[in-house]
């Protein structure tokens, strides 16, 4: 280990622990504030070796501390101190100032045989970590008992050839008697920090503690393998299966009865067109008040050869129509394909839920007459009853009228549906939905296959307006006929066609043909392909409505004449 230079006598702080360098004049170490115009004097029992490899004594020389196989700083068995004087021969005495303590050399090894040892595991008393006393080592690793003390002695190790560094013992051999113990010549001293505690034989009395002297070291307790973790807490008032009710013991997730513990809340619903907005419960983003998509906002449906579509469009605030498409066969098996659309009366109360009843009713009750050889149009005649009498019901439901306030009309609606059955089309309404009839050769004219329930039909009808006169009037779309349990009178409406040619049947709400009011305007934006793509055509029609302003919401659904046979569809 390389040193650094020293100067003159005086050069380092005389304090073991500290070795500061100092000038000549200074009084007070400038490391650890020790008095420099004191002596340190050297403790007698307890040595501090040189951790730097030098030291500095009060007469000014320098003691280089001596190499050895330990670690550095400390002195190697057998090895003279390089520059220390002899024995006896102008050693400072004791207690003088910078006077060097001789201590007696360990033995040594030279490299080929292990250390021979310095203590014995029973010099250093200690207990387990339970406070009892530890076991003692058995005769083998210990050695056998002194006839002539009773003291186990460690075994000598074999001899090894002496040499520099080797201190020389005594002979082993059979024949050599034990030397007795060798009477101390010092206190003991006692272990350094972290030195292991030597075991105490059972039985016998723990060793005094000498004044001021630290405590032994525990050993530290084994690491277990594998902890244990404690279970989660569950929430309050969970029912245990193995608890008894009421005894209050902390539920266990392992044990719980199924179905105990509480559903966990919704997680808070960002915006869709802010990202940034939570959703409050009536769907609205409380950052930018718009409103959310709802799963009713367009929806869209194909089934075998009929399709339908619905936008909630670009004004309203949620989608007030429904439809629903299906197919089943007749008594005799042939194919019949129907769509029911409904549009509910925006000044009326729920009118959501009045289109949705009446459009599931209607369907339903197509459904179970049309197999039992019911005719196509009473069929239709018995579901426009079946789909008043649903959204009557609305009404009379229990806190129906508090939801709706004393000023506020029972949920309404209207219906507009159509049935295909071999070769007869079959349609039905009730309100101002509209059915047309567009033949796949467009050089034939369409046609439109009902007369709605409103205040301009009426003018019309009566000869007060031409058809342009009344419906250019504010009033034109006011229904005077409805489903609904405030309505005058239900008449529901049924017509039968046989028509002489394929074509496609458009069943759709004002939202689209208040955009293509004539049955010429309807054709015009009907793909020619309609009766091959339904689903697409109906795509094209509600394009068409939202493109033009979309100021109602648009539903429509395309129906193929004749009906094509089972399993065929769209292209």
């Amino acid at each position: 280990m390389s040193q650094m230079p020293q100067s003159a006598a005086g050069s380092t702080c005389p304090n073991p622990a500290c070795e500061e360098p100092v000038e000549s004049g200074d009084r007070f170490c400038g490391g650890c504030g020790y008095d420099l115009s004191t002596v340190w004097a050297a403790v007698g029992d307890r040595p501090t070796l040189p951790v730097n490899g030098a030291r500095g004594d009060r007469t000014g020389t320098t003691r280089q501390a001596p190499r050895g196989s330990g670690p550095a700083g400390l002195a190697r068995p057998g090895a003279a101190h390089p520059g220390a004087p002899e024995h006896g021969a102008g050693a400072p005495g004791a207690g003088a100032p910078g006077a060097f303590v001789e201590w007696p050399a360990a033995p040594g090894t030279d490299g080929s045989e292990l250390p021979a040892p310095v203590h014995l595991p029973t010099d250093l008393p200690g207990t387990d970590s339970g406070g009892g006393a530890l076991p003692t080592h058995t005769e083998d690793a210990v050695g056998p008992a002194d006839p002539a003390t009773g003291e186990r002695r460690p075994t000598p190790p074999a001899a090894a050839p002496e040499g520099p560094g080797t201190a020389p013992g005594p002979a082993a051999g059979p024949s050599a008697p034990p030397a007795p113990p060798a009477p101390p010549q010092q206190p003991p001293s006692f272990p350094a920090a972290g030195a292991a505690a030597a075991p105490v034989p059972p039985g016998a009395p723990a060793p005094a503690s000498a004044p001021n002297a630290a405590p032994a070291p525990q050993p530290a307790a084994a690491e277990p393998e594998d902890y244990e973790l404690a279970a989660p807490r569950p929430p309050a008032g969970t029912v245990l299966r193995d608890d008894p009710p009421g005894s209050g013991a902390p539920a266990d997730p392992r044990t719980v009865v199924p179905g105990a513990l509480p559903a966990p809340a919704p997680e808070a619903r960002l915006c869709v067109f802010c990202a940034t907005g939570r959703v409050d419960r009536d769907d609205y983003c409380e950052n930018c008040g718009k409103a959310q998509p709802r799963e009713r906002d367009h929806v869209e449906q194909e089934l075998g050869a009929v399709a339908a579509v619905s936008d909630r469009g670009h004004r309203h605030h949620r989608n007030e129509d429904a439809f629903a498409v299906s197919s089943t066969a007749l008594q005799d098996g042939a194919p019949a394909v129907l769509a029911i659309v409904c549009d509910g009366v925006s000044s009326a109360s729920r009118p959501d839920d009045a289109s949705s009843a009446a459009s599931r009713a209607a369907t339903e009750s197509l459904l179970a007459a049309l197999p039992r050889g019911t005719h196509p149009q009473q069929a239709m005649h018995e579901a426009i009853l079946a789909a008043s009498k649903a959204v009557n019901a609305l009404a009379g439901e229990p806190g129906a009228v508090h939801a709706q306030g004393p000023n506020h009309n029972a949920p309404a609606c209207t219906l507009v549906g159509a049935i295909i059955a071999k070769d007869l089309l079959v349609v039905g309404w009730v309100g101002d939905s509209r059915a047309y009839w567009v033949p796949v050769d467009r050089s034939a004219p369409a046609a439109r296959l009902t007369e709605d329930d409103s205040w301009a039909a009426q003018m019309v009808a009566t000869g007060l307006m031409n058809e342009a006169e009344a419906y250019a009037d504010e009033r034109a779309h006011a229904i005077t006929g409805w489903l609904g349990a405030d309505a005058y009178e239900l008449e529901p409406h049924t017509a039968a066609f046989k028509p002489d040619r394929p074509g496609v049947v458009v069943v759709c709400t004002d939202g689209l043909w208040n955009y293509a009011e004539g049955a010429g305007d309807m054709a015009s934006i009907l793909p020619p392909d309609a009766a091959q793509r339904p689903l697409h055509s109906a795509r094209v029609l509600v394009g068409h409505a939202l493109d033009g302003g979309g100021h109602d919401n648009v539903t429509v659904a395309v129906l193929p004449f004749p009906a094509p046979p089972p399993g065929a569809g769209s292209a």
